[in-house]
């Protein structure tokens, strides 16, 4: 799964904008979307489907089968363009709500959630829960994030103490020591500890350390020219914060911060090599850390997060460590102090007035992702409640909206998927039977977890006030840390989730070796009890199969099949292996969503492969569900055919420009017109159920396919 900080830092990347996601300390397995934490939804059509927004709460139905016929471009040949073949007509009539960055399948059914959770919303702040009780406590925070009146009296106060520390915060350590007690509340750091499972101990939860202190999305807005304009704006967006809180000289701190920023930059891993779990995995004590790292008081930061008796670290960028603890002790204690008075402005901009809630949007949504329009308040409000208390509404959510059925028949599939995987295990001609045996060793330890967690989130030490929506968000950060604290001596707790259940996502750990699938992506088009079999394998089938391939992709492939981090191949088959992934990142590397902006192969290579495994196997597990019968022909659409619909209905969406462009320099995942094309031109079968000739413009000869699992 993807982890921002792992434990409680999960949900920095989690609660960021998929658009906005910052570099990721702890990677471990992955995710179907690139909104890994956030809830992404969908809503009600049939027999066509609707491709903007919709008011419902009612889970939707496409055509007559599960595909949606209407939504095709049959004037496009499916050799040539199939994600227009399959998708065109739905997206030429495609317009990206104002309020977003992308649209598609996945932000359709987030619309659905959003909608659920915000009729749920309603109910409950007009009952009179105790508000002692997770209800009362939900309620409570919806009301306070909607006591506009109250933000705008208040207006900057809630800073004030907070930028006091800061300034008298006049010496290094002194810096140091404030950058720990801020952990999981306002402010920032140049270096991210979270707490998670050890990757080479997974009974045991460590503590990672990873690299940090940009407020851009990754080093590339510093360092490249094709983002010239953003870190151009991004300036002007410290100044005027830094105006906005009274601090001294913000026309010349900004420069400077943005200075010291790009100086960090330059020291930061990129995030291909960030994604290296060999790479990344650097144990030390304390004292190793401060003795490798001189310059930034390690210590002092510990004590203050409470991570004082720690005796051992995992470090993730190590050789960045040194560089960017050099920086901060070369640095002047007045810019540091600046640089941190403007990340708790920052942190904390959404929670006060109206100003600093636009000029947060201004640069964080509409200049970085090129959003028009902030979503509604209510919709925030919910999004603010359900950050705090995720899995108290999943609770609510489920006894509402998720039936025992869907988990019965999910079961099935995954069982199918896995009988499929286990025969392409058996049947490789490039892996040797010693490392087969793991393989499929690793294939029947995979833990499954379908819907909702067996234990639910106890929330009862977490205060929570109507009229305080700034404490509130700090109380619920420190809630989150002090969560993951007092864990961390203790054993893993196996029953966790890294999602709540009403996220539209999908993701596998690999220290967990478990695939998890909430029940908000159990709805069309990904799941739909009512359609053809066909349809279904290709949509929730293609995504419990690139669950299952993650657990087999470049990273997820070196943890066994009790989630320890090691070298369980032999030279010769991972030889074999990184030959085939090769070829499949220069595929990618070719990929071009905007002129001048091409697909990251190594980035996005983890997702890639669980692409192309998940389309693979959903096609043989559908084989195998028709024992030996032949598959029905709908519509003239093969069953076959009907696999391929179904995955590629999934994966209908668009995005702004700018967005896209973030994407691209950030996202491991690859935009979703190449999650159709990519995988499926590697595939036999697509070729031959659409009559794919050599000269269509994505065909590739038998010996240029990528065959892996």
């Amino acid at each position: 799964m993807k982890r921002l900080l792992v434990g409680a830092a999960a949900a920095a990347l989690l609660c960021a904008s998929p658009a906005l996601a910052h570099d990721d300390p702890i990677a471990d397995g992955g995710c179907l979307d690139e909104a890994c934490d956030m809830v992404a939804l969908f809503p009600q059509v049939s027999p066509g489907l609707t491709p903007t927004g919709f008011a419902g709460t009612v889970a939707p139905r496409y055509g007559a089968w599960g595909f949606d016929l209407a939504g095709r471009d049959t004037t496009v040949d499916p050799g040539d363009d199939f994600f227009r073949h399959a998708n065109g007509g739905y997206m030429d009539a495609l317009v990206i709500p104002a309020d977003r960055t992308r649209f598609g399948s996945f932000d359709l059914l987030r619309q659905l959630s959003d909608n659920r959770l915000e009729a749920m919303m309603a109910e409950l702040t007009a009952a009179s829960a105790d508000p002692a009780s997770d209800e009362g406590k939900v309620a409570n925070l919806y009301r306070s994030y909607m006591d506009e009146a109250r933000l705008e009296q208040l207006d900057a106060q809630p800073l004030e103490p907070l930028l006091a520390e800061v300034r008298a915060a006049d010496s290094h350590e002194a810096l140091a020591r404030l950058m720990g007690a801020r952990q999981g509340g306002f402010g920032g750091s140049f270096f991210g500890f979270g707490i998670s499972d050890d990757a080479r101990n997974p009974d045991r939860y460590a503590v990672y350390v990873g690299q940090s202190g940009l407020g851009l999305p990754n080093r590339d807005y510093y360092l490249s020219d094709r983002y010239a304009d953003k870190k151009a704006a991004y300036q002007a967006y410290v100044q005027t914060l830094l105006t906005m809180v009274g601090w001294d000289q913000p026309e010349a701190m900004a420069q400077a911060i943005v200075d010291l920023e790009t100086r960090i930059a330059e020291a930061h891993w990129t995030p291909v090599e960030s994604r290296n779990r060999d790479r990344t995995y650097n144990p030390m004590t304390p004292a190793e850390l401060v003795s490798a790292a001189p310059g930034f008081d390690f210590v002092s930061y510990m004590n203050a997060a409470g991570l004082g008796e720690v005796e051992r670290l995992v470090i993730r960028q190590d050789t960045a460590m040194p560089k960017i603890a050099a920086i901060f002790g070369e640095t002047p204690v007045a810019t540091l102090q600046a640089w941190q008075a403007f990340h708790t402005a920052d942190d904390a901009a959404p929670f006060l007035s109206k100003r600093f809630v636009d000029a947060h949007f201004d640069f964080r949504s509409r200049e970085l992702a090129g959003q028009p329009e902030q979503r509604s308040r209510q919709k925030r409000g919910v999004s603010f409640a359900e950050g705090a208390m995720g899995e108290a509404l999943g609770r609510l959510y489920v006894a509402e909206y998720f039936p025992a059925e869907s988990k019965a028949q999910m079961e099935e599939l995954v069982a199918n998927l896995r009988l499929a995987m286990a025969n392409r295990i058996r049947g490789l001609e490039w892996m040797s039977e010693e490392t087969k045996l793991q393989a499929l060793d690793k294939l029947e330890k995979f833990g499954v977890k379908i819907g909702y967690p067996s234990e639910w989130r106890d929330y009862s030490a977490l205060e929570v006030r109507p009229d305080d929506l700034f404490g509130n968000q700090a109380r619920a950060g420190r809630f989150r840390w002090e969560y993951d604290l007092n864990r961390l001596n203790g054993p893993v707790d196996d029953q966790e989730w890294g999602m709540t259940p009403q996220t539209v996502n999908a993701y596998y750990s690999s220290v967990k070796n478990e695939i998890v699938f909430p029940a908000a992506i159990l709805q069309a088009p990904f799941f739909d009890p009512n359609a053809d079999p066909a349809v279904n394998y290709g949509g929730i089938g293609g995504v419990i199969g690139h669950e299952i391939g993650h657990g087999f992709d470049d990273q997820g492939r070196k943890s066994d099949g009790d989630g320890v981090l090691r070298d369980w191949w032999t030279p010769a088959d991972a030889q074999a292996f990184e030959a085939r992934t090769a070829r499949l990142g220069a595929q990618y590397d070719q990929y071009e969503p905007l002129p001048g902006y091409r697909v990251q192969g190594g980035l996005t290579m983890g997702e890639n492969i669980g692409d192309l495994a998940g389309v693979t196997l959903a096609l043989e597990a559908y084989r195998l569900s028709l024992d030996g019968q032949p598959a029905p022909v709908l519509d003239g659409v093969t069953g076959d055919q009907r696999v391929f619909y179904g995955w590629a209905q999934v994966w209908r969406g668009a995005y702004r420009e700018d967005a896209m462009k973030n994407m691209v320099a950030t996202d491991p995942h690859s935009p979703p017109q190449f999650r159709v094309i990519g995988p499926l031109r590697n595939i036999d079968a697509w070729y031959d159920a659409f009559d794919v000739q050599p000269d269509d413009a994505n065909y590739l000869a038998p010996e240029d396919r990528v065959r892996l699992w």
